[in-house]
């Protein structure tokens, strides 16, 4: 939160009202991710730009601060696909080097008339 639009002051740490208050943004976060998640990366790299050009004029409105959230939101998204992808291909390679008998050490078979 920023300076300026925060209404949360700390307090409610010392009170015990943190769990509580850490429990439902917790959740609230969870909802998000989930609906985020639905989005289609392709469909969310056109708005990237329109997002880019507007936190490059810093103006410290609340349409400001959404922009800059919503365009790390869609950068995210893109983050998480190349995460998943390198990930995957990983695992294909691990897969590929324990199946193929040369990678083990063992000699190739080969049929000889």
């Amino acid at each position: 939160m920023s300076i300026l639009s925060s209404s949360y002051n700390g307090n409610n740490e010392s009170k015990g009202g943190g769990k509580h208050l850490g429990m439902i943004l917790e959740k609230a976060l969870e909802k998000l991710a989930e609906q985020v998640l639905s989005f289609d990366e392709a469909s969310l790299v056109h708005l990237r730009e329109k997002y880019r050009a507007k936190i490059e004029h810093f103006d410290g409105t609340k349409d400001w601060e959404k922009s800059v959230i919503i365009f790390c939101i869609i950068n995210a998204v893109s983050m998480k696909n190349a995460l998943f992808n390198e990930n995957v291909l990983k695992r294909v390679k691990k897969k590929e080097e324990k199946s193929s008998p040369q990678k083990q050490g063992l000699p190739g078979l080969k049929r000889i008339k």
